[in-house]
């Protein structure tokens, strides 16, 4: 009897540890959305090579160090027809996002400084690129390949009902290896973080690292729809990653594509947030609210789209595009959102009622540049006199001549005076008029902008808040 008891258990724990695979083999799917979304886009996810050509001189006594003596010597004594070349290969990744024209998006900082831009295909297929546009900016960058087969893009979704907590899928294709999969879940919306020379604003934080193999590669939601491009632009990141939001990148991929650069909508509007005296004031709807909605518009510019779209001085702007305002912060974003020459729907608030109106963005028009100039800078520019005297060569080659300065500007009161002459304004290097008009356009809703002034030999890098 006790020998049987045996047996039956015996045959019982041999049935429970050789027959629980097959049960949960029945179970159990391994087929888990992720899996799904990987495999419906790993097609679509390229690996970036950007090449660039370096010219290095032999040295044979390169083995001693670095050595001023041997490196002049070489230099001089070697016919520039010895030198090799060489090539540094930096990469990253990308994604297809139009299979027809074939345009590839990727970060901005992985093809900066690029000589040829190779992509290649999970498949091992390469075609050669050429840059469509960057935006340091927003650190994107389309790519274009021209080619005749068939070619695999990914689905575009929606960033902007993203959750905290919603699990995420960032691909890659790194180093030469296939594609890379790491998940996560969003930590946080809406981040803003500073490098060594801007800040980005409006990302997307995920618990899961981007390393910069990874990086410009899609972040996927959980039915693989693109939500973000990784990015690993900021050193500081340990145990974190960040992503664009696909929302944002839409309207710069758009401008990329029509005009090989980020533009800036111009609408012609001036606003304010909204306080509580100002709720009152203006008969806000809800002026009990602590969190009161809407924009107060302070000035509107004569002629401008605004303008012409109707709204007026005193106008509390509520949402744009259905995209709910409550700050200044706010109108930016939403007003950035929208393409020069594109129009959005924009509801406000005037004499105790909802109005809404159809405003259309423009393109700055640069015959206002020098009013724009004297605004923001308080000065006018000319291009420079020639030196006329004999046996004198100009102080310097290029550059404008302030020719009018505001007495009250900042500019003024530092002690800038007309004969001045500007070389450089934030990163545009100025030869003219036109290259000085250009970047007041550019830059005017900076916060602040760097120039460069020469006056006499002297050289004098200025900051002015604008």
């Amino acid at each position: 009897m006790t020998t049987l008891k045996f047996l039956t258990g015996a045959a019982f724990l041999a049935m429970v540890f050789f027959a629980s695979p097959l049960v949960a083999a029945d179970n159990f799917s391994r087929e888990t959305p992720v899996v799904k979304a990987v495999r419906k886009v790993s097609p679509a996810v390229v690996n970036i090579s950007s090449e660039q050509q370096v010219r290095q001189r032999p040295n044979p006594f390169s083995h001693y160090g670095n050595n001023p003596f041997f490196d002049n010597f070489f230099k001089d004594f070697f016919d520039p027809g010895f030198e090799p070349d060489y090539k540094r290969t930096s990469l990253g990744s990308g994604v297809i996002i139009d299979g027809i024209r074939g345009y590839v998006l990727t970060n901005a900082h992985v093809i900066a400084n690029a000589g040829t831009v190779k992509v290649i295909f999970k498949d091992e297929r390469e075609y050669q690129a050429r840059i469509v546009g960057a935006d340091p900016d927003s650190d994107l960058a389309v790519l274009r390949i021209d080619t005749q087969e068939s070619i695999p893009a990914i689905e575009m979704g929606n960033s902007d009902d993203l959750m905290i907590g919603e699990t995420v899928i960032a691909i890659g294709n790194p180093f030469g290896f296939s594609n890379t999969v790491t998940t996560g879940v969003i930590s946080a919306l809406n981040r803003s973080f500073r490098t060594e020379d801007r800040v980005f604003h409006d990302f997307i934080q995920i618990d899961a690292s981007i390393n910069p193999g990874n990086s410009g590669g899609p972040l996927l939601n959980i039915n693989g729809e693109l939500v973000g491009i990784n990015t690993a632009i900021y050193a500081k990141a340990q145990g974190i990653g960040f992503a664009i939001p696909i929302s944002k990148a839409r309207r710069i991929i758009t401008d990329l594509i029509r005009y090989g650069e980020v533009i800036q909508p111009w609408v012609g509007l001036t606003v304010q947030d909204l306080d509580p005296t100002l709720s009152l004031y203006l008969n806000h709807p809800e002026p009990d609210k602590v969190n009161r909605k809407g924009v107060v518009v302070k000035e509107v510019e004569p002629s401008s789209p605004a303008s012409i779209a109707g709204i007026q001085a005193g106008d509390i702007l509520l949402s744009i595009s259905n995209r709910p305002l409550t700050s200044a912060d706010d109108y930016k974003t939403a007003i950035n959102a929208i393409p020069a020459g594109d129009s959005a729907i924009i509801e406000i608030w005037r004499n105790g009622r909802s109005l809404t109106l159809s405003l259309k963005s423009e393109i700055f028009p640069e015959e206002r540049a020098p009013a724009l100039a004297l605004k923001l800078l308080g000065i006018r520019v000319a291009k420079p006199a020639a030196n006329k005297l004999p046996g004198r060569q100009p102080a310097s080659s290029g550059g404008v001549v302030i020719s009018e300065i505001s007495p009250t500007s900042h500019l003024a009161r530092i002690g800038v005076k007309p004969g001045d002459i500007i070389h450089q304004l934030d990163d545009i290097e100025i030869s003219s008029v036109e290259d000085f008009n250009k970047a007041i356009v550019k830059y005017r809703l900076k916060a602040s902008v760097v120039i460069i002034l020469q006056r006499a030999d002297q050289l004098y890098n200025i900051t002015i808040e604008l």
